[in-house]
């Protein structure tokens, strides 16, 4: 089947705005997005630049808006989609780099701010951690976040707040908190208690939809609103007011 791929350019270094342009594609079996790509590069446009590693949607660097929705171009095949027209977009609220290449660094850093690991007590290595299964269940969606960028990139907040932490690193935080292997004293991740932390969003669930793995960000959100309510209730209580 013939395709027509047509791809957002943008070399911020020669262009002035963000272009389209179409490439005609010729599929002859099960090809992926991705497959389709790296052939245009490699057979029609050796300057066509786009960022992928793994292939097996697990890394998520190759996520991207096709025709209009947020997936991984390397788990998405030519025919599940209900058109010959592909139309591939780089991911929304970051700089270009380059074409479908997207500048990660304010993704990245709000991910370090909230501590995205483990506080947990020392302990000899040869006893380990052993974690019961119920608890880790109820973390699991959360474990499952390949850090692809597409419910930061599809987040209203984040478009128009720089501030905004954004769905990922929210919902990384509340995947640490429930832990029970994690001891972070509730001051340390309390900090996220503002208009740029958990009570920035929206509750639109528009990251709940752009996850590629179901990790529902937003659900993670009010999971940490809540968490911190109870928290802030026994506080008082402990002061005796």
């Amino acid at each position: 089947m013939e395709y027509i791929f047509r791809i957002l350019r943008f070399d911020p270094k020669k262009d002035e705005s963000p272009y389209f342009q179409d490439f005609s594609y010729e599929s002859v079996e099960k090809t992926s997005v991705l497959e389709a790509l790296m052939d245009i590069r490699n057979d029609q446009d050796g300057a066509l630049s786009l960022r992928y590693s793994c292939r097996e949607a697990i890394c998520g660097s190759c996520a991207m808006v096709i025709n209009g929705n947020f997936d991984l171009a390397c788990r998405t095949n030519l025919d599940s989609l209900k058109s010959s027209l592909v139309v591939v977009e780089p991911l929304p609220n970051l700089d270009i780099q380059k074409d479908l290449v997207v500048d990660m660094d304010p993704f990245w850093e709000a991910l370090q701010k909230i501590e995205p690991y483990l506080h947990g007590e020392k302990i000899e290595s040869t006893e380990g951690h052993l974690v019961d299964d119920h608890d880790m269940d109820r973390i699991f969606q959360f474990v499952n976040c390949i850090m692809c960028g597409s419910c930061y990139a599809a987040c209203p907040v984040a478009s128009r707040d720089e501030r905004y932490l954004g769905p990922a690193a929210l919902a990384k935080l509340f995947r640490f908190v429930r832990d029970p292997r994690d001891i972070r004293p509730f001051a340390n991740w309390s900090r996220v208690n503002t208009e740029a932390g958990v009570w920035g969003c929206d509750t639109i669930f528009a990251c709940n939809e752009a996850c590629p793995k179901d990790v529902r960000p937003a659900d993670g959100i009010e999971a940490l609103r809540r968490k911190m309510v109870v928290e802030k209730i026994k506080s008082l209580f402990r002061l005796g007011r």
